[in-house]
């Protein structure tokens, strides 16, 4: 079990996003008003707050949605493989991705010389859409 700390939003790929209270998660899409919305299988982003926590150690000046996350979590992510169905509030996510390539620099690696998300963001698709708020559980449903 986990805990959504924040949820994170932007209008733009590449930018840091700002957090928002709740979210509505779209089956196949991913997040309504968020930049990745659309068909892909990084529809939703996860970073731990372990993994924040380790980079502010480098950067105190790191707030949630700084690495462009959708959603910092009060989760160890590292048992999680891709394949896994995670519930969080009443919408079902799968894991598709762990880490990515960035081809461009973002906006927070242009700020603090490092991004996180290609070594340890998690990246998913909405299997079953929902409503999901800031203290929400997580749930793994299967891995």
């Amino acid at each position: 079990m986990g805990k959504i700390l924040s949820i994170n939003v932007s209008k733009k790929k590449g930018e840091i996003k700002k957090p928002v209270n709740e979210v509505l998660l779209v089956k196949n899409l991913g997040i309504m008003k968020d930049a990745h919305f659309g068909f892909g299988h990084r529809q939703v982003s996860l970073l731990s707050i372990f993994s924040l926590n380790r980079a502010r150690e480098k950067n105190k000046d790191l707030n949630f949605g700084d690495f462009a996350e959708n959603f910092t979590v009060d989760m160890d992510l590292d048992t999680v493989k891709v394949g896994t169905k995670m519930k969080l509030g009443n919408a079902i996510i799968s894991i598709t991705q762990i880490g990515k390539e960035c081809h461009t620099k973002c906006a927070i690696y242009n700020r603090t010389g490092d991004c996180i998300m290609p070594r340890e963001g998690y990246f998913a698709s909405v299997e079953e859409g929902g409503i999901v708020k800031v203290g929400d559980t997580i749930e793994i449903l299967l891995d």
